[in-house]
């Protein structure tokens, strides 16, 4: 008879734990396996504390429980069971977690620097991450942070950093969610470029202004957009940006008629959209100038309607997917909170530690 807990290396990438469809990676798969028990050698088991969920992702489940949140608990816990891991179906993104290592399989723990007992912030999304929860006892409606009692399992290849002890978990987590988005910026925003930055009063909007302020230059410009008066006025006092623009991103004729009479008709070198609602595609192409580059960063974006929005308003310019992972990106997020007084204080008001 065979011992089932014989130790096993899985595949690094974790396709090992895909049940449906097989042959599949973790990400793009409809289910994997999530049992704790079935540990590899080339694994690390996370008791996790606080689930970070996407903004996307988090917005459309406060719509659809009508910002009840016994629902959005039912959602969270079904969508967990139904597919082994955090995967929206409905926006197809996921967040991150923050956890203490459990268990680290004998094959990592020559190759990696953690210990059992380590606090660490997950750097790649839950629709990859295996995931059992066992309760989930509080949710912030503001931050879309959600405490748990369960574990996670991280591969070979997937990416973590500790816990940086000068800051608080939970600012830590919100931050590392979206540090993609400046990072992706400090690489596309160069000197005297006027940047638009979409959705900017958010999280990853923010980052994103006060990195490209600082790529720009004395004679750049960037201009942030938001919707929400109390996050423009909050935006401004931050002193990120040269400008502050109240608009609706889904109103693409009403952006289009302001950017052209705040640039002079020369309209963006770079547009960064950082929105977390739909159809707002248009009006992120339309205030761009003849080549220049899209970042959409969203995860709310539809690629489809971005490529046909520039295809139909005859806009030839270079549109870039908000990829999460760039090299250093979770060092320079967390420098910005370091360097940056105004930020740092700003996101601890809104991100404080309530659920440790």
């Amino acid at each position: 008879m065979k011992n089932s807990n014989i130790s096993r290396s899985g595949d690094p990438y974790g396709c090992h734990r895909v049940i449906k469809p097989l042959a599949m990676f973790p990400q793009p798969a409809e289910i994997l396996d999530n049992n704790m028990e079935k540990f590899y050698e080339n694994e690390i088991l996370v008791n996790v504390k606080i689930l970070n969920i996407d903004s996307a992702s988090f917005t459309q489940m406060k719509k659809q429980a009508n910002n009840n949140k016994k629902k959005i608990e039912k959602i969270i816990l079904d969508i967990v069971r139904a597919r082994g891991k955090l995967h929206n179906p409905v926006t197809g993104s996921g967040g991150m977690f923050i956890g203490t290592v459990a268990k680290i399989g004998q094959k990592l723990q020559k190759k990696c620097s953690l210990k059992p007992g380590d606090d660490i912030i997950s750097l790649v999304s839950l629709t990859l991450t295996p995931l059992k929860i066992d309760k989930i006892s509080n949710i912030n409606l503001d931050t879309g942070q959600v405490k748990i009692s369960g574990r996670a399992i991280l591969f070979e290849k997937s990416i973590y950093v500790k816990k940086d002890d000068a800051l608080s978990p939970a600012l830590c987590l919100a931050v590392l969610d979206v540090c993609g988005a400046p990072a992706q910026t400090k690489k596309l925003c160069k000197s005297n470029d006027t940047v638009i930055v979409f959705g900017a009063g958010g999280k990853s909007g923010i980052l994103c202004c006060y990195e490209a302020k600082n790529r720009v230059g004395p004679k750049g410009r960037v201009i942030g957009i938001e919707y929400l008066k109390e996050k423009a006025d909050d935006l401004k006092a931050l002193d990120i940006c040269h400008t502050v623009l109240e608009l609706n991103a889904k109103d693409p004729l009403t952006c289009l008629k302001a950017i052209e009479k705040e640039t002079g008709n020369k309209m963006a070198d770079i547009v960064i959209n950082c929105v977390n609602i739909t159809d707002t595609e248009l009006a992120s192409v339309l205030c761009c100038r003849e080549h220049g580059k899209v970042y959409f960063f969203s995860m709310a974006t539809s690629f489809t309607k971005a490529a046909l929005c520039a295809e139909g308003v005859v806009k030839d310019i270079d549109m870039y997917i908000g990829s999460g992972y760039t090299k250093g990106h979770a060092e320079l997020a967390l420098n910005i909170l370091k360097k940056s007084e105004k930020i740092r204080k700003y996101f601890m008001r809104i991100y404080s530690d309530i659920f440790i």
